[in-house]
């Protein structure tokens, strides 16, 4: 994590410390081996965390850049720097000196990462938004929830971290390939209208009904979804595809007819209550002892401050422990193959 053991060892990021996705694309590319320098302002964010993974692998610095000192000092580290995450509104970081042609002038391969939520130019650029919007915008909060009730609100998740963050380290990841001082617009509507794609080709091909909550992947069919067991825990079946939907009914002793049914968007409703019946009379744990670890395409539904617990999860390492609290493990993950 940041300390030159991983693939991006020997490049250097500059991160000008906001909140949400810059950090975590920060957190990212210190994970993989980065030296990864955050400038915050002095006294730091306006949300200040006791325990702030993102911070993990960087090396902090508190710079005033609206100072002629702060962004000299700003403007030397980005000099010798591979990349530059900012996550201002547009606009903000011209006003401070430190824009893209200010920091092209001082290095002109220089991988400039600007996060925003609606992007660098349109009508909205220079609005407020959060995550929420930004995923309404999109269409990807449409298709989510229940068919007579609003979209829920979701974590934002899509948003901020997957249209947003993600996309920035994959844009900055190939301009740092090309070295040739590209503009990386990482913009979060952006984002999560691309990760939209699958939807729009199963529309496109008929595959999928415009109403919220008919659809085989928005919690219409019984095959895809969370019930509640006895003990008020919940599990997530997938069995999307029959072979495996043949697992949950021979594991659980369902009628054979169901894989007939299988398809059929008419019996989803009965089929679904069935089910719910039935998870209802064991508790998760019996479940898991049933299910887990099969091709039913099933797991338990845990607090994300358990998941750190599941066999899984500790055969794969897939947590650390810093200053004594488990934090998720950096991810992915790299090897070498071994010797023939």
């Amino acid at each position: 994590m940041g300390d030159g053991r991983g693939p991006l060892a020997g490049v250097k990021v500059v991160e000008m410390v906001g909140l949400g996705p810059g950090p975590f694309a920060g957190m990212m590319l210190a994970d993989m081996g980065a030296d990864v320098l955050a400038i915050d302002r002095p006294g730091g964010v306006s949300i200040s965390l006791s325990h702030d993974i993102c911070r993990r692998g960087k090396r902090v610095v508190e710079l005033d850049v609206k100072t002629q000192a702060g962004r000299k000092a700003a403007l030397e580290e980005i000099a010798g720097a591979d990349a530059l995450i900012e996550g201002n509104r547009p606009g903000v970081m011209e006003r401070l000196g430190l824009g893209p042609a200010d920091c092209h002038a001082v290095n002109p391969r220089l991988a400039y990462g600007r996060m925003t939520g609606w992007g660098q130019e349109g009508p909205l650029a220079h609005a407020a938004g959060h995550d929420l919007n930004y995923i309404a915008l999109a269409g990807a909060l449409h298709p989510m929830g229940a068919a007579d009730r609003p979209p829920p609100v979701p974590l934002n998740l899509v948003g901020d971290y997957g249209g947003g963050a993600l996309f920035l380290v994959v844009g900055l990841l190939a301009a740092i390939h090309e070295g040739r001082g590209r503009v990386v617009d990482a913009a979060m509507v952006d984002g999560a209208s691309l990760m939209m794609s699958m939807f729009h080709s199963l529309r496109a091909s008929g595959w999928w009904q415009d109403a919220r909550a008919a659809n085989f992947l928005d919690g219409a069919a019984h095959f895809y979804g969370c019930y509640a067991c006895s003990d008020g825990k919940f599990v997530s079946v997938g069995a999307i595809e029959t072979p495996f939907m043949k697992v949950l009914i021979d594991k659980a002793g369902l009628p054979e007819i169901w894989l007939q049914r299988h398809m059929d968007r008419a019996a989803w409703p009965v089929l679904k209550a069935e089910l719910t019946a039935l998870f209802a009379t064991r508790t998760q744990a019996e479940w898991c002892d049933l299910l887990e670890g099969t091709d039913a395409c099933f797991a338990p539904v845990l607090p994300f401050w358990e998941a750190h617990t599941h066999p899984h999860a500790v055969a794969r390492g897939a947590f650390v422990t810093r200053d004594g609290v488990p934090e998720p493990a950096p991810a992915p993950r790299f090897s070498r193959p071994g010797p023939a």
